[in-house]
C-alpha cells in the first residue's frame, strides 16, 4: 500500500486521520528533498574527487539504487513499476565517468528540490498558520456569553467564517500541492537520470556498448515515462476541477456515511468544586446502528497528538437551550450505560448543530431536499441508430465536435421517432466529429455507466494485477457479471473501437490513446473522489483488455467464474482457444477498407450484431505465423514460444527485425526470422 489519497472533503472534517495523512505526505517529500540533497553532495564529490573516482562512483550508486518512490493509491501501474524498477539498476554508473553531470543532472535534481519541495514548505507554513489562526478564533467565539446583543454574536460569526474559509482554502491548496509533487516526482526526477544516460553513452565508446544492451530498455522507459507525464496532466486537471468545485460547494461534498458520522465535538468535562467545568474538544464518531458514540481527544496545534478513547451508548439526544446554559450549539446526550449521566457536548457552528441533531435522532426536524436522476437516455441506444464513418480519419474520438451539434444530434436520435430512417453515414448534417462526439456524451450520460457501479472496484482490481493471462480470464468474468443489456451494447462499442484500433496507422488512435477516451466514458465510480482520479489509469487499462481481448471477452461465457479475490488465473490453452475462434464469424473489418459499423434498432437486433448478422460485412482473413524456432522472451514485450505455435492478427511492428502477434490472448513482439507467414 502506497501514500492515501488526500481527498478535498476531508479538508473540511480535518480529522486525526487525515492529519496522519498529510503527515506520512510530508515525511515523504522530506525523503525526497534529503535523497536529492544527498545525491547532489555525493556528485559534487563525484567530480572534484578524481583520486578517488571509484569509491566515490559506488557510493553515488548505492544512494541511487536504495531510493524507493512511494506511489499514491492501492497498486502501481506497469509504468510506474518500470519507473521504479529504474533505480535498482546502478551498476551502469560505475562503468563510466561521469561528465556534463552538472547540467544535465545536478541543476535539474537540485532545482526541482529547490521549487517543488520549496513552494510545498511554505504551503505547509501558510496551512499550519492558518490552523492556528482559525481554531484560536473558533475557541474564542464558543466561549461568547450567549447573552451578548445579537449584532455581537453575528460580527464574531462572521469574523469566524471569514477565518474558516480561509483555513479551508489554505487545506485544499495544500493537499493540492503535496499531491502534485508527489505525481511530479515520478518523471522530473528521472528524466535528467536518463539526460545524462546520454552524455555517457554519446562520449564513451564503453559507454557506446553499454548503451546497445542498455537501448531497448531505455525506450522502454521513454515511452514509461511519457505515460506517466501524461497521466499527471489528466489527473491534475481533473484533481483542480474537483478542488474547483469543493470549494463553491463545500457544504456537498461534506463525507457522510450510512453507517457513521463523524467530526468534532466540545464535550463538557466537570470537575470538583470550586473548579467548575472546562470543554475539551474531541474528534467524534457515531455509529448509528449501535448509537455508540467514540470521543478521542485530538488537538491539531499541540502537534496532532492523540489522546484515548471514550465511548459510550447513547439513549436519547436533547437541542440544549442558552437558557439552561450560557454557549450555542449545544446538546444533552443521555448514555445508557450510565443512567444519571448526563453529557453535554457542544457543536461548531448552526449547520454543524442541525447535522448532530440529525445523525444521533434529535428531536429538531432537518430538511433534505431530494433530486431522482434522469431516465431519458436509458432506452436511447436500443431505440437509435448510429453508423460510424471516417475510420481512417486522425485523431478520431479525441477529436471533439461542436456542442451544439452534438447536443442537437443527440436529441434528435433520441425523442424523435423517425431517427432509425435516417442514414448518418450518408447525411450532410452531420460529420465524423458530431457522430463520435454524440456517442461519448450518450454514454457519459447515462443514470450508471454502462459497466455499471457496482462492478467497478470489481473490475479495477484485474487491473491492478501482475499477470496479463490473469487480468484478460477476471474481465471475462466479469463482463459476463453485467446485465445482459448492458453487455450486448458493450460488446457493440467494443467491436466498434477494435476496428478504430486496426487502422491506428491512418487515423493515429491505439488501444492505448481508445483506453484514454473511453476509460472514464464506460466506466466510473459512484463516489468522485482523489482516489478515483488515481484510478483513472487502471480505467484506461481494462478498457485496453476490453478492445483487444473482445472477441474472447463479449463471446461466450467462461466455463468457471472463478474468485477475482484468489490467486492469478491461468491462461487458456492453444488447443481451446483455437476451438473457440471456430465457433466464431470472421472479422467485420478490413484495414484498407472503410469502415462501416451499423447498429441496431431493437432487442433482437443487438443479439444480431453479437452474433455476426449484419446489414454490411466485409469479409477478410487476418494474417497468421507459424514459429520455426523456440523462443524466450528477455522482456515483457516479447513473447515466449515453442516451434509449432500459431501467431494471429500479425503486424509490422516499428522495431526493424520483429514482427508483432497475439499468442493465447496475449500481444507482443516476435523475431522475425524465428517464423513464417502462413
Amino acid at each position: 500500500m502506497g501514500l492515501h489519497p488526500l481527498e478535498f472533503s476531508e479538508c473540511y472534517l480535518d480529522s486525526p486521520a487525515f492529519r496522519e495523512k498529510i503527515k506520512a505526505h510530508e515525511a515523504e517529500l522530506d525523503k525526497t528533498g534529503r535523497f536529492i540533497k544527498e545525491l547532489y553532495k555525493d556528485g559534487k564529490n563525484l567530480i572534484n574527487a578524481t583520486k578517488q573516482l571509484s569509491l566515490a562512483q559506488k557510493k553515488f550508486a548505492q544512494c541511487l539504487g536504495e531510493f524507493k518512490f512511494e506511489y499514491i493509491g492501492d497498486d502501481k501501474t506497469d509504468d510506474e513499476k518500470c519507473i521504479g524498477e529504474f533505480f535498482f539498476s546502478p551498476d551502469i554508473f560505475i562503468c563510466a565517468r561521469m561528465r556534463n553531470i552538472t547540467e544535465t543532472l545536478m541543476k535539474p535534481l537540485e532545482k526541482f528540490r529547490k521549487d517543488q519541495l520549496g513552494s510545498a514548505k511554505a504551503e505547509r507554513k501558510r496551512y499550519e498558520k492558518e490552523t492556528e489562526k482559525y481554531y484560536s478564533s473558533l475557541e474564542k467565539l464558543l466561549n461568547m456569553s450567549a447573552k451578548k446583543k445579537e449584532p455581537q454574536l453575528q460580527e464574531a460569526d462572521m469574523a469566524v467564517e471569514v477565518m474558516r474559509q480561509h483555513f479551508q482554502v489554505s487545506s485544499l491548496e495544500y493537499v493540492c500541492k503535496l499531491q502534485e509533487i508527489q505525481e511530479r516526482k515520478k518523471f522530473e526526477c528521472v528524466e535528467p537520470m536518463l539526460a545524462f544516460f546520454q552524455t555517457v553513452f554519446t562520449f564513451y565508446h564503453q559507454g557506446y556498448e553499454l548503451a546497445k544492451d542498455f537501448d531497448h530498455y531505455k525506450k522502454a522507459l521513454q515511452i514509461n515515462i511519457q505515460n506517466t507525464r501524461s497521466r499527471f496532466e489528466g489527473t491534475r486537471s481533473e484533481v483542480f476541477e474537483l478542488m474547483k468545485r469543493i470549494k463553491d460547494s463545500p457544504q456537498e461534498y461534506r463525507q457522510t456515511s450510512p453507517i457513521s458520522s463523524e467530526g468534532y465535538l466540545y464535550v463538557q468535562e466537570k470537575r470538583p468544586p470550586p473548579f467548575g467545568s472546562s470543554w475539551v474538544k474531541r474528534y467524534s464518531t457515531f455509529v448509528k446502528e449501535q448509537k455508540i458514540l467514540h470521543m478521542k481527544t485530538f488537538d491539531q496545534r499541540s502537534g496532532g497528538k492523540l489522546g484515548e478513547t471514550e465511548s459510550v451508548t447513547i439513549k436519547s439526544c436533547v437541542r440544549k437551550t442558552t437558557d439552561t446554559l450560557d454557549r450555542r450549539f449545544c446538546l444533552d446526550i443521555e448514555i445508557t450505560d450510565r443512567p444519571i449521566t448526563v453529557l453535554t457536548v457542544q457543536a461548531l457552528s448552526d449547520d454543524d448543530h442541525r447535522f448532530w441533531m440529525h445523525a444521533m435522532g434529535g428531536k429538531e426536524p432537518v430538511r433534505q431536499s431530494f433530486t431522482s436522476a434522469s431516465n431519458k437516455y436509458l432506452n436511447a441506444f436500443t431505440k437509435g441508430v448510429f453508423i460510424f464513418t471516417g475510420i481512417n480519419d486522425q485523431g478520431l474520438y479525441r477529436v471533439v465536435g461542436v456542442s451544439s451539434k452534438v447536443q442537437k444530434l443527440l436529441s434528435f436520435m433520441i425523442v424523435d421517432e423517425k431517427s432509425c430512417e435516417i442514414d448518418l453515414a450518408a447525411s450532410e448534417d452531420w460529420d465524423v466529429k458530431t457522430i463520435t462526439s454524440a456517442l461519448k456524451l450518450y454514454l457519459r450520460s447515462l443514470p450508471e455507466p454502462l459497466m455499471t457501479y457496482e462492478l467497478y472496484k470489481e473490475f479495477i482490481v484485474p487491473a491492478k494485477s501482475a499477470t496479463p493471462e490473469s487480468r484478460v480470464q477476471a474481465i471475462h468474468c466479469l463482463v459476463h457479471k453485467l446485465p445482459e443489456r448492458n453487455r450486448l451494447v458493450l460488446s457493440l462499442v467494443t467491436k466498434h473501437l477494435a476496428k478504430v484500433a486496426a487502422n491506428s496507422k491512418q487515423n493515429l488512435m491505439t488501444v492505448a490513446n481508445l483506453g484514454v477516451v473511453f476509460g472514464p466514458t464506460l466506466m466510473r465510480p459512484q463516489e468522485e473522489t482523489v482516489a478515483a482520479i488515481m484510478d483513472l489509469k487502471f480505467q484506461n487499462i481494462v478498457v485496453e483488455i476490453l478492445i483487444e481481448q473482445h472477441e474472447k471477452i463479449c463471446g461466450d461465457a467462461p466455463s468457471s467464474s472463478p474468485s477475482l479475490a484468489a490467486t492469478p488465473l491461468s491462461a487458456p490453452t492453444r488447443q481451446s482457444k483455437s476451438l473457440s475462434r471456430q465457433n466464431r464469424p470472421l472479422a467485420v473489418y478490413n484495414p484498407q477498407v472503410l469502415d462501416i459499423q451499423t447498429g441496431m434498432r431493437d432487442q433482437s437486433a443487438l443479439s444480431a450484431v453479437s452474433s455476426g448478422k449484419h446489414h454490411k460485412e466485409l469479409y477478410v482473413t487476418l494474417m497468421k505465423a507459424k514459429a520455426v524456432y523456440p523462443c524466450e522472451a528477455e522482456h515483457d514485450s516479447e513473447l515466449s514460444f515453442q516451434v509449432g505455435a500459431i501467431f494471429h492478427d500479425v503486424t509490422l511492428s516499428r522495431e526493424p527485425g520483429w514482427l508483432e502477434g497475439v499468442l493465447e490472448g496475449k500481444r507482443g513482439l516476435i523475431p522475425e526470422n524465428y517464423v513464417e507467414i502462413l
